[in-house]
């Protein structure tokens, strides 16, 4: 099995390949890269979140940066991957580990290695650790891993509770006077994840009432992908209808994912969560910057942003590619359709729990409901439709699918002409009305991804419709 690293980082099915020996491969390779950029004085962190032996696979991963001399600050819990980015920034470490396959089936496990930046790994970075781990499997490496308290004897591993600091820090992102006056009643499903305890907690102490579901620990996730899509959270869309002046809000197993339900049960996607919160960020937040956003997120952002005259940046799919324009200059907000953001000088790492802050604050303010304030941002800047489709493909058939695209790229859909063509990730098609097909690849799961956006619903599900048909080409 040869061990490659996805969008973001290298995930696996337990007991297949996600094992303690491969394990061990891939974390000798890290410290190896460590001592490769020269930081191995600088300390890592080690977190996991709650997946099946994720507390094992931290520490045995802590034991083996410690064997090759390299400090590790190991979370006294499972922990949201944003906070593990803000520990690296904070302690200006040489990168972190974060155990977490994110929203991928229970039976998943994964590693995440964020440098020195507290970005996502870049593909530069995450390609020398392949290679590494190619030559490790032919040389192996001998190290002796002693017990977590020789280690700790040692100086070499030290315990943390990063909460404190973490939650202290995202009330400068917020306005608590606002959601004080509010007094809206949230309900909070952390999906059996890392965010219990932190989102909780923070509205807890600035005095908002806060019932929490699905708080438990459970390598199941309750049945359900711990990813906070509709399908997903019926506990918490049914609660949120019974309930009297309730917002429900959600985030995934790492909580670096968000997902919202509106006062009258109903999800709101992400995409129009990000166009939302960048036209509040702009009218009530002084911040200045610029915006970017995936290729398969919404055209909305790119409306807004024409209007405000704010410059934009499309990337290609994964938060690492938001990160890096996030490193480079001031970002007011950067956003995936799949349900990931960060903020003006925050990490350059996707935060569920700071999505979920913004939001309650801007609901707080606004005194409306998100179908409402959604309403209202149509009317200004124009009505835009979006759906993405998952299905399971047979290698061959995606690469026959894909080499078709490739070669094969139609000069209309739907009797609209293809004005522009963009290959960075997948084949994106854009037609002369704005409306536009992605597919592609997913970089964490074997599943080939249709994205489709238009200004009504009848041309989305036309797109949708020749969306399908390209499976017979």
């Amino acid at each position: 099995m040869e061990i490659k690293f996805g969008t973001s980082g290298w995930r696996a099915i337990i007991a297949e390949d996600f094992t303690f020996d491969n394990v061990k491969l891939v974390v000798q390779a890290i410290a190896d890269y460590i001592y490769f950029i020269k930081a191995q004085d600088d300390g890592v962190i080690v977190t996991s979140d709650t997946r099946f032996l994720g507390e094992k696979f931290r520490e045995f991963a802590s034991r083996i940066f410690a064997a090759n001399g390299i400090k590790v600050y190991l979370t006294n819990r499972d922990t949201p991957t944003p906070v593990c980015a803000y520990e690296i920034i904070k302690r200006k470490l040489a990168g972190g580990i974060n155990f977490t396959a994110s929203h991928n089936p229970p039976y998943y496990q994964g590693i995440k290695y964020s440098p020195p930046s507290g970005a996502p790994a870049p593909i530069e970075t995450t390609k020398w650790i392949e290679e590494r781990i190619k030559e490790i499997k032919t040389n192996p490496i001998s190290i002796e891993l002693k017990s977590i308290e020789d280690f700790k004897k040692a100086g070499l591993i030290e315990i943390i509770d990063p909460k404190k600091e973490y939650l202290k820090h995202l009330k400068k992102y917020i306005d608590l006077k606002v959601i004080k006056k509010s007094k809206l009643k949230i309900i909070y499903d952390c999906m059996h994840g890392t965010g219990r305890e932190y989102l909780d907690s923070f509205l807890k102490q600035n005095g908002c009432k806060v019932e929490i579901i699905n708080s438990n620990l459970d390598p199941y996730f309750g049945g359900f992908p711990p990813e906070p899509a509709k399908n997903n959270i019926p506990e918490l869309i049914k609660l949120v209808k019974s309930g009297k002046n309730c917002f429900g809000v959600a985030t995934d197993g790492d909580a670096d994912r968000f997902g919202f339900v509106d006062f009258d049960g109903s999800s709101i996607d992400a995409n129009q969560i990000i166009a939302l919160l960048f036209d509040y960020i702009i009218n009530y937040k002084n911040w200045k910057g610029s915006v970017v956003r995936t290729l398969a997120t919404t055209h909305l952002i790119d409306s807004i942003a024409k209007k405000n005259n704010i410059p934009l940046h499309d990337v290609p799919v994964g938060f690492k590619y938001i990160g890096e324009i996030m490193l480079k200059e001031d970002i007011l907000i950067g956003g995936e359709e799949s349900g990931g953001l960060s903020v003006f000088r925050h990490v350059p790492e996707k935060d569920g729990i700071l999505a979920c802050l913004l939001v309650i604050e801007m609901v707080a303010r606004k005194g409306k409901s998100l179908k409402e304030l959604l309403k209202d941002l149509y009317k200004k800047y124009g009505y835009f439709y979006t759906s993405r489709m998952n299905l399971h493909l047979d290698e061959s058939t995606k690469n026959n699918l894909l080499n078709y695209l490739i070669n094969n790229t139609p000069p209309n859909i739907n009797g609209k002409s293809v004005e522009k063509v963009d290959k960075r990730d997948g084949v994106k098609m854009i037609l002369q009305d704005g409306s536009w097909i992605l597919v592609r690849f997913s970089g964490t799961e074997p599943i080939v991804r249709f994205y489709c956006e238009a200004s009504n619903k009848k041309e989305l599900q036309k797109l949708e419709q020749y969306a399908k048909s390209l499976l017979e080409k």
